[in-house]
Protein backbone atom coordinates (compact mmCIF):
# COMPACT_ATOMS: atom_id res chain seq x y z
CA UNK A 1 0.00 0.00 0.00
CA UNK A 2 1.62 3.10 -0.90
CA UNK A 3 1.14 6.55 1.32
CA UNK A 4 -0.01 9.78 -0.32
CA UNK A 5 1.82 11.85 2.21
CA UNK A 6 1.16 14.97 0.30
CA UNK A 7 -2.61 14.42 0.32
CA UNK A 8 -2.18 12.81 4.38
CA UNK A 9 -0.28 15.83 5.20
CA UNK A 10 -2.48 18.72 3.96
CA UNK A 11 -3.17 21.71 5.68
CA UNK A 12 -6.01 22.75 3.84
CA UNK A 13 -8.95 22.65 6.21
CA UNK A 14 -13.00 22.99 5.75
CA UNK A 15 -13.90 26.41 4.10
CA UNK A 16 -10.62 26.89 2.82
CA UNK A 17 -10.36 28.49 -0.90
CA UNK A 18 -6.95 27.23 -1.53
CA UNK A 19 -4.46 25.12 -0.70
CA UNK A 20 -1.88 26.00 1.99
CA UNK A 21 1.55 25.05 1.99
CA UNK A 22 3.90 23.53 5.03
CA UNK A 23 6.45 26.16 3.18
CA UNK A 24 4.37 29.41 3.24
CA UNK A 25 3.13 28.45 7.00
CA UNK A 26 4.06 31.19 10.07
CA UNK A 27 6.67 28.87 12.14
CA UNK A 28 5.17 30.45 15.35
CA UNK A 29 2.00 29.28 14.79
CA UNK A 30 1.69 26.26 12.68
CA UNK A 31 -1.48 24.92 10.99
CA UNK A 32 -1.59 21.45 12.44
CA UNK A 33 -0.94 23.47 15.57
CA UNK A 34 -3.72 25.33 15.25
CA UNK A 35 -5.85 21.79 15.29
CA UNK A 36 -4.81 20.94 18.47
CA UNK A 37 -5.96 24.70 20.02
CA UNK A 38 -9.34 24.20 17.96
CA UNK A 39 -9.66 20.53 20.17
CA UNK A 40 -8.67 22.52 23.21
CA UNK A 41 -11.08 25.26 22.79
CA UNK A 42 -13.88 23.44 21.58
CA UNK A 43 -16.85 22.81 24.22
CA UNK A 44 -16.77 18.87 23.14
CA UNK A 45 -13.48 18.25 24.47
CA UNK A 46 -14.58 20.87 28.09
CA UNK A 47 -17.15 18.41 28.36
CA UNK A 48 -14.69 15.54 29.34
CA UNK A 49 -13.89 17.40 32.67
CA UNK A 50 -17.47 16.07 33.55
CA UNK A 51 -17.32 12.43 32.64
CA UNK A 52 -14.47 10.21 34.91
CA UNK A 53 -12.18 7.89 33.30
CA UNK A 54 -12.45 4.38 34.96
CA UNK A 55 -9.30 2.71 35.86
CA UNK A 56 -10.18 -0.88 36.97
CA UNK A 57 -9.19 -1.92 40.34
CA UNK A 58 -7.36 1.45 40.93
CA UNK A 59 -4.66 1.67 44.16
CA UNK A 60 -5.11 4.82 44.22
CA UNK A 61 -7.89 7.26 45.30
CA UNK A 62 -7.56 9.66 42.35
CA UNK A 63 -9.97 9.97 39.77
CA UNK A 64 -9.06 10.46 36.38
CA UNK A 65 -11.46 12.69 34.36
CA UNK A 66 -11.91 11.94 30.65
CA UNK A 67 -9.94 15.36 29.82
CA UNK A 68 -6.68 14.70 32.25
CA UNK A 69 -6.98 11.36 30.72
CA UNK A 70 -7.03 13.19 26.51
CA UNK A 71 -4.38 15.74 27.67
CA UNK A 72 -1.83 13.23 29.07
CA UNK A 73 -2.07 10.80 26.21
CA UNK A 74 -2.11 14.03 23.66
CA UNK A 75 1.61 14.34 25.46
CA UNK A 76 2.32 10.82 25.19
CA UNK A 77 1.39 10.93 21.23
CA UNK A 78 3.33 13.88 20.37
CA UNK A 79 6.68 12.50 21.73
CA UNK A 80 5.85 9.10 19.62
CA UNK A 81 4.91 11.22 16.46
CA UNK A 82 7.79 13.58 16.83
CA UNK A 83 9.68 9.95 16.54
CA UNK A 84 7.84 8.38 13.60
CA UNK A 85 8.13 11.77 12.05
CA UNK A 86 12.08 11.46 12.14
CA UNK A 87 11.65 8.33 10.30
CA UNK A 88 9.72 9.20 7.89
CA UNK A 89 11.51 12.43 6.77
CA UNK A 90 14.34 10.25 6.23
CA UNK A 91 12.90 7.72 4.56
CA UNK A 92 11.13 9.91 2.48
CA UNK A 93 13.32 13.42 2.08
CA UNK A 94 11.51 15.34 -0.38
CA UNK A 95 8.63 15.86 2.20
CA UNK A 96 11.10 18.19 3.77
CA UNK A 97 13.24 19.54 1.34
CA UNK A 98 10.15 20.27 -1.31
CA UNK A 99 7.23 20.83 1.18
CA UNK A 100 9.03 22.09 4.06
CA UNK A 101 7.83 19.29 6.39
CA UNK A 102 9.18 19.17 10.02
CA UNK A 103 9.73 16.21 12.60
CA UNK A 104 7.51 18.14 15.12
CA UNK A 105 4.57 18.45 11.93
CA UNK A 106 3.93 14.94 12.99
CA UNK A 107 4.35 15.29 16.89
CA UNK A 108 1.59 17.92 16.24
CA UNK A 109 -0.90 15.74 13.93
CA UNK A 110 -1.01 12.82 16.56
CA UNK A 111 -1.15 15.18 19.74
CA UNK A 112 -4.49 16.41 18.25
CA UNK A 113 -5.61 13.05 16.98
CA UNK A 114 -5.15 12.11 20.41
CA UNK A 115 -6.58 15.07 22.00
CA UNK A 116 -9.57 14.23 20.53
CA UNK A 117 -9.83 10.10 20.85
CA UNK A 118 -12.40 10.58 23.60
CA UNK A 119 -15.02 12.93 22.61
CA UNK A 120 -18.07 11.39 21.92
CA UNK A 121 -17.39 8.54 23.42
CA UNK A 122 -19.96 7.21 26.19
CA UNK A 123 -19.17 7.31 30.21
CA UNK A 124 -18.06 4.66 31.52
CA UNK A 125 -15.69 3.70 29.22
CA UNK A 126 -15.95 -0.16 27.59
CA UNK A 127 -18.62 -0.72 30.52
CA UNK A 128 -20.55 2.27 28.82
CA UNK A 129 -20.02 0.49 25.43
CA UNK A 130 -21.18 -2.75 27.03
CA UNK A 131 -24.38 -1.52 28.65
CA UNK A 132 -25.34 0.18 25.63
CA UNK A 133 -24.78 -2.89 23.48
CA UNK A 134 -27.10 -5.23 26.15
CA UNK A 135 -29.89 -2.62 26.05
CA UNK A 136 -30.03 -3.17 22.49
CA UNK A 137 -29.78 -7.10 22.42
CA UNK A 138 -32.00 -8.07 25.29
CA UNK A 139 -33.12 -4.39 27.17
CA UNK A 140 -35.85 -2.00 26.15
CA UNK A 141 -34.03 -1.53 23.10
CA UNK A 142 -34.95 -4.38 21.42
CA UNK A 143 -38.11 -2.22 20.21
CA UNK A 144 -36.52 0.20 18.02
CA UNK A 145 -35.11 -2.83 15.87
CA UNK A 146 -37.75 -2.36 13.49
CA UNK A 147 -37.30 1.59 12.58
CA UNK A 148 -33.25 0.15 11.72
CA UNK A 149 -31.73 -1.41 8.93
CA UNK A 150 -29.96 -4.84 10.38
CA UNK A 151 -26.51 -3.01 10.38
CA UNK A 152 -27.72 -0.07 11.83
CA UNK A 153 -28.96 -2.78 14.95
CA UNK A 154 -25.88 -4.46 15.11
CA UNK A 155 -23.87 -1.74 15.04
CA UNK A 156 -25.92 -0.48 18.24
CA UNK A 157 -25.85 -4.33 19.62
CA UNK A 158 -21.99 -3.97 19.23
CA UNK A 159 -21.39 -0.63 19.99
CA UNK A 160 -18.20 0.40 19.93
CA UNK A 161 -17.19 4.00 20.74
CA UNK A 162 -14.54 5.03 18.76
CA UNK A 163 -15.60 3.34 15.36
Amino acid sequence: LLMKWEQLLSLKRYGDTHKRLRKEQDETRLGFEVDYDRVIFSSAFRSLQDKTQVVPLSKTDFVHTRLTHSLEVSVVGRSLGRIVGTKLLEKYPHLKEVHGFQFNDFGAIVAAAALAHDIGNPPFGHSGEKAIGEYFKIGKGTQFQSQLTPKEYQDLCDFEGNA
